[in-house]
């Protein structure tokens, strides 16, 4: 079956679990997730699974990607924040949708992958740093102290300070927070000067690395 199908297969799936937003379904029937997989892994692209990349680190579950980004309320005008670039995937969807992502990684080896798979795809509203995800985006251009959106891929034990005070008002950070092994995801929303906190479920994420530890 040919890569556009199972991605047109991949959204029905998603639409059943529940996604209604059509610009983030939109995004997962136009981005090539089999490009941002290993090459051994190309026939399983549009499986609705997390799938091993480079580094011991993982490309996440689609209908995971999903919820974040549906709870996230893109619109053309955000300026994201995403914490975690791994394979590229998420921010290729995130930059289909917002105006410019300012991504992190602390892998060079990752986000160097992923720059360049971005690039061949076209992207030109994607921002790159490798860094400490915890310290948000510092030392960096474009030199914005705020982000109308805030994605973490990955888990930390709590909210990170930081983060929080890099969003801004209003704005809306996704994040999943607990233990190494189970996790809730965790949507904070600021508005009008007031920060607001939910919870939206059950997930499994890699932890957080701050500061290298």
């Amino acid at each position: 079956m040919r890569f556009e199908d199972q991605r047109k297969m991949i959204v029905k799936e998603l639409i059943q679990y529940g996604i209604r937003d059509k610009r983030v379904l939109h995004a997962f029937e136009t981005i090539p997730r089999e490009r941002f997989v290993l090459t051994e892994y190309s026939e399983y692209a549009y499986r609705n699974q997390p799938l091993p990349i480079e580094l011991n680190q993982t490309i996440s579950q689609p209908l995971m990607i999903a919820i974040m980004m549906e709870h996230l309320n893109l619109s053309s005008d955000d300026i994201v924040l995403e914490i975690g670039t791994g394979s590229g995937y998420q921010t290729a969807l995130l930059a289909s949708i917002a105006k410019e992502v300012c991504t992190i990684e602390r892998l060079d080896a990752l986000s160097l992958k992923a720059r360049n798979t971005l690039k061949s795809l076209g992207y030109e509203n994607i921002y790159y740093r490798i860094g400490d995800g915890s310290q948000g985006w510092q030392k960096a251009f474009p030199t914005y102290t705020e982000f109308s959106k805030i994605i973490v891929s990955a888990a930390a034990a709590q909210v990170p300070e930081k983060l929080i005070s890099q969003l801004a008002d209003p704005g809306i950070l996704v994040i999943p927070v607990g233990a190494h092994h189970y996790q809730s995801l965790i949507k904070i929303t600021k508005s009008d000067g007031i920060v607001t906190q939910s919870t939206h479920g059950g997930c499994t994420f890699v932890p957080l690395i701050i500061n290298g530890q």
